[in-house]
């Protein structure tokens, strides 16, 4: 089948979401340590090979395995295909302020920070080089638009300081 050649348009319905990510890791324990031990990931089940965690109890939103991964190389971002980044959503400002505080804090690297307007963004790689972006929407109503109406959005700096005085407060 070729997807391009879909005869009949179709929407996915409204209200629905991308329920979880699971990634291949090299070294389980280490990538616990970042998820659980600096992200704030909870353990919902640990079965040796694998680990799923969560953000409020949900059974979870990130699975780690090392099936066919253990003591293998790190992701390869360029060059191949693949996932570019997952990206994990803060409900409030001053969760994704609390998570770079603690990021910075630990000294872990970032590989950008960026306003998109319609959000704020910190992006960053896993211990096996997995991309991720951590991120807030602003509120619908603060999101640009266009004179027409069309939504715009943009690449620019991200204000870190003033991020981090939400966690100040």
């Amino acid at each position: 089948m070729n997807p391009t050649a879909a005869t009949v348009p179709y929407t996915v319905p409204a209200g629905t979401s991308i329920g979880h990510i699971h990634l291949q890791v090299t070294d389980l324990p280490k990538a616990l340590a970042f998820y659980q031990g600096l992200l704030g990931f909870e353990i919902m089940f640990d079965m040796g090979s694998a680990a799923f965690l969560s953000a409020d109890g949900y059974h979870h939103h990130i699975g780690l395995n090392t099936w066919h991964s253990r003591g293998g190389k790190p992701a390869v971002r360029e060059g191949v295909a693949g996932l570019y980044h997952a990206a994990i959503l803060y409900k409030e400002r001053a969760g994704l302020a609390a998570v770079v505080r603690r990021l910075l804090q630990a000294g872990y690297p970032l590989s950008g920070a960026s306003d998109h307007g319609v959000s704020e963004a910190i992006y960053l790689n896993d211990p096996d080089g997995n991309g991720l972006e951590l991120y807030w929407d602003r509120p619908r109503a603060e999101w640009p638009l266009t004179p027409d109406g069309k939504l715009t959005m943009y690449t620019r700096p991200l204000d870190v300081q003033g991020l981090l005085e939400v966690v100040k407060r």
